[in-house]
C-alpha cells in the first residue's frame, strides 16, 4: 500500500464504524502504580498497542494518551505499608511497569498525563460541574449527581451500587445526597495527600481524574477510549458522564474498547485474590513475542482463562508464523490480512491467513502486530 492510498476500509471497532478525517485520538486508562504488572494489565496495553499499529499501518495519524493514576487511596495505602512517600513509591512502581511494557514491545504513548500534575484541571472540572448544577458541595467535597449514571450504563441501581462497592466507593459518606453520587473532589484527612481548592484541602476522585486528564489532553471528545472491561462501570460510566455534563458535548467517546478480563481457575486475576501472573515472571521462560501473540490471538472483547498450555501453544504458533514468513507465498493476501485487522481487529483470522498464504503476507502481519 503506497503512502497516498486510503486504508482498505474505515476501522470497525465494537460495531462502530470510524471513518476518520484528521488524527485518531485514542485514550487508554493506565495503571495505578502500586504493584508490578500482571497479565491482565498487559492484555489491555498490548491490545491498544496493536490497535495503534494497525491504524498507523493503514496510514492514519494516531495520537495516543495513556494516563498514570498516581493519586489514589490504594496507592497511598501501599506506600504507607512500604514506609515510602507515596510519590516516590509511585515513581518506583512506574519504572517497573515501563520496563515490562518495553519488554513486550508496547510503544510509549504520545502523551502520558499523570494525575498529580492535573490537580488544577480536576478543580476546574469540579467547579464547572457545581456551576451548572451537575454537582454539589458537602463537607469540603464536591459530589457529582450520579442517579442517572446506572441507567445510562444499562444497570439497575442495585447492580450499580454493588459494582461501585467492589471498586471502593464509600457508601457511608455523610456528604452524599444519593448512593450513586460520587466525589469529583474529596476532602483530605491529616494523613492523605492534599492540595488547596475552593472547598479546602483535598484530592481528586478517581473518575474525575481521568475526565480532567482527557479533557486537558484532547478537548471535549475522543475517537476511541480503551481500558479493561471491568472499568466499564463505574469508572468509564462516571468519567464520560462528568465530561459530557461539563462540556455539553456528546458522545464523549465515539467508540469504546473494553478488553476482556483474564481469569485463573475461574477467578478474575487481581491482587485481592492472590492469583496474579506477573509479566516479569513470564519473561523469564517465554519470548516476549510469544506472550504478545498469546494475548492477541483471540477476540479482544471476550473474557479468557490463563493456562500454561495455551501459552506453550502460542510459542509453537509463533514459530509457525516465522516459518510461513520465510517461504514463498501469495503476496496479494497482505490486503486480506489488513481487511481482517481493520474489521474489529480480527487477529485470529489474520493469523490464519498468514499461516496459509505465507510470504509477504506473513511478514506483514508479524510487523504490524509487533511480533518481530
Amino acid at each position: 500500500m503506497s503512502h497516498n492510498q486510503l486504508p482498505p476500509a474505515p476501522l470497525q471497532l465494537n460495531q462502530c464504524s470510524l471513518p476518520v478525517v484528521g488524527p485518531v485520538r485514542v485514550y487508554t486508562c493506565g495503571v495505578t502504580p502500586y504493584g508490578v504488572t500482571h497479565l491482565g494489565h498487559a492484555s489491555t496495553f498490548v491490545w491498544v498497542d496493536a490497535l495503534t499499529r494497525v491504524l498507523r499501518h493503514a496510514h492514519l495519524d494516531v495520537i495516543l494518551a495513556r494516563n498514570v493514576t498516581d493519586v489514589d487511596d490504594v496507592l497511598t495505602e501501599a506506600a504507607r505499608a512500604a514506609h515510602t512517600p507515596y510519590d516516590e513509591f509511585a515513581a518506583m512502581q512506574q519504572y517497573r511497569f515501563d520496563h515490562d511494557m518495553a519488554s513486550l514491545g508496547v510503544r510509549r504513548p504520545d502523551f502520558e498525563p499523570r494525575a498529580h500534575r492535573h490537580i488544577g484541571d480536576v478543580v476546574k472540572l469540579a467547579q464547572g460541574l457545581v456551576d451548572n448544577g451537575s454537582a454539589y458541595v458537602g463537607n469540603g467535597s464536591v459530589y457529582f449527581h450520579g442517579r442517572d449514571v446506572a441507567s445510562r450504563a444499562g444497570l439497575s441501581e442495585a447492580e450499580a451500587i454493588e459494582l461501585s462497592r467492589e471498586f471502593g466507593e464509600d457508601f457511608d459518606d455523610a456528604g452524599k445526597r444519593h448512593p450513586l453520587d460520587t466525589a469529583v473532589w474529596r476532602a483530605s484527612g491529616s494523613t492523605d495527600p492534599a492540595w488547596p481548592s475552593p472547598w479546602g484541602l483535598g484530592r481528586p476522585g478517581w473518575h474525575g481524574e481521568c475526565a480532567a486528564m482527557v479533557l486537558h489532553t484532547f478537548g471535549s471528545s475522543i475517537d476511541i477510549h480503551a481500558g479493561g472491561k471491568d472499568l466499564h462501570f463505574p469508572h468509564h460510566a462516571y468519567e464520560s458522564a462528568m465530561a459530557e455534563a461539563v462540556t455539553g458535548v456528546q458522545p464523549f467517546a465515539r467508540a469504546w474498547m473494553h478488553v476482556g478480563t483474564v481469569s485463573v481457575n475461574d477467578q478474575k486475576m487481581a491482587k485481592s485474590t492472590g492469583n496474579l501472573v506477573l509479566i516479569e515472571d513470564l519473561l523469564k521462560n517465554h519470548r516476549a513475542a510469544a506472550i504478545r501473540l498469546y494475548l492477541l490471538d483471540r477476540v479482544w472483547s471476550q473474557d479468557w482463562e490463563f493456562t500454561t498450555g495455551d501459552l506453550a501453544a502460542a510459542e509453537g504458533r509463533l514459530d509457525a508464523l516465522y516459518a510461513a514468513a520465510g517461504r514463498r507465498g501469495n503476496d496479494a493476501a497482505e490486503a486480506d490480512i489488513m481487511s481482517a485487522l481493520v474489521n474489529d481487529l480480527d487477529v485470529p483470522r489474520a493469523v490464519a491467513i498468514a499461516l496459509e498464504e505465507g510470504g509477504r503476507a506473513a511478514r506483514g502481519l508479524n510487523h504490524v502486530l509487533g511480533l518481530g
